[in-house]
């Protein structure tokens, strides 16, 4: 059996994922309602969020069996804002509590304030649908 060769490694998805909520970020609050494409936006901002954190806790055990506990221990807990505004923004999404949007947004901010959005490199397809997928994945538990 040959080896398998992941091309995308967490950190490359990681900032893939970063670059794409970064323009999110840019274009959700130019919606003057919430209406569809801006709750799939919200959607995919949580979808992200979780993936990110997902290839952190990838890192992290691959750091532990290494004996890398301290490093491990760390990555986690830069990261695990990532999973805290998700169930956070989870929350919002499935209660409709719309109004409680904007704080969450700010709480991004500073996160991504390192990424430089010249242009818009993500269309709408990204979003799209993502409301729908969203609503039919349990809710975050939150376990911190």
């Amino acid at each position: 059996m040959s080896r398998l060769i992941q091309i995308q490694n967490p950190t490359t998805i990681r900032n893939r994922n970063r670059r794409s909520i970064a323009e999110i970020l840019r274009r959700l609050p130019q919606k003057k309602a919430v209406d569809g494409e801006a709750k799939d936006m919200a959607a995919t901002i949580v979808l992200l969020l979780r993936e990110i954190y997902t290839g952190v806790e990838q890192s992290a055990v691959a750091w532990e069996k290494k004996d890398y506990w301290l490093k491990a221990e760390r990555f986690m807990r830069e990261w695990r804002w990532t999973i805290e505004i998700a169930a956070d923004m989870d929350d919002v999404i499935r209660h409709d509590a719309w109004d409680l949007l904007p704080e969450l947004l700010v709480l991004l901010y500073p996160h991504f304030g390192d990424i430089a959005v010249k242009t818009m490199t993500r269309d709408a397809s990204l979003w799209q649908g993502a409301y729908r997928k969203l609503m039919a994945e349990p809710p975050i538990e939150r376990t911190w």
